[in-house]
């Protein structure tokens, strides 16, 4: 599977803001591979801003229509009128592994519970029209062995390929190399086979 995610280093986030009648909406987003990522990039948000009204907050810890680590929060504000429109742009736009914190300083004039989604869901919408993007590829691993001679062979194959070698084995008849095979491309290994002359050994996981 690919899919978009921030290009934002770790511990880093891109901020906006928007002014609605005169309350501020501004909005941090982050890439937050995992929910441990995003519960820092909120505690940095609540510390940075502690005299703020609402730390609204919605975040995706995976691909694309993850289920399990996904969250919301409303943080005070009427229920459903921020976590869940701020979750549902997020949702729409096709990212993974993104985060965001959208912090309210209220401004004197009620919003009411239509004009809160809507300010929310705007907040998060404008930040990521702006919002850098690279491509993540899934990956999972497959193991070869070569022997030592075709180590380089097999390399330089995976480097024409863009398949990652995440990790090399050494034993005293030849290599195991471990590939990370991209998730959504048939595994079909006979051109590189092919190309050591047979001399290479596909093991399956056990």
């Amino acid at each position: 599977m690919r899919y978009a995610v921030p290009d934002l280093a770790e511990g880093t986030w891109r901020e906006t803001e928007l002014e609605i009648e005169r309350s501020r909406f501004i909005t941090w987003t982050a890439h937050t591979p995992d929910a441990t990522a995003f519960e820092a990039l909120l505690a940095e948000a609540r510390r940075a801003h502690s005299g703020a009204s609402h730390h609204c907050s919605a975040f995706i810890a995976g691909p694309p229509g993850e289920q399990n680590a996904i969250g919301f929060s409303d943080d005070g504000e009427p229920g459903g009128t921020a976590g869940r429109p701020m979750f549902q742009v997020l949702e729409g736009a096709g990212l993974g592994q993104v985060g965001c914190v959208v912090i309210r300083y209220f401004g004197g004039i009620k919003l009411g519970t239509g004009g809160l989604a809507r300010a929310y869901a705007q907040a998060v919408s404008e930040a990521l029209d702006s919002l850098p993007r690279r491509e993540v590829v899934e990956r999972m691993p497959l193991s070869l062995k070569v022997d030592f001679a075709g180590e380089a062979v097999a390399r330089a194959w995976c480097g024409e390929h863009d398949i990652p070698i995440v990790h090399a084995d050494y034993q005293a008849d030849g290599v195991t190399l471990t590939l990370g095979w991209p998730s959504d491309v048939e595994r079909d290994l006979e051109p590189l086979n092919a190309r050591l002359k047979g001399r290479m050994t596909l093991i399956e996981p056990a």
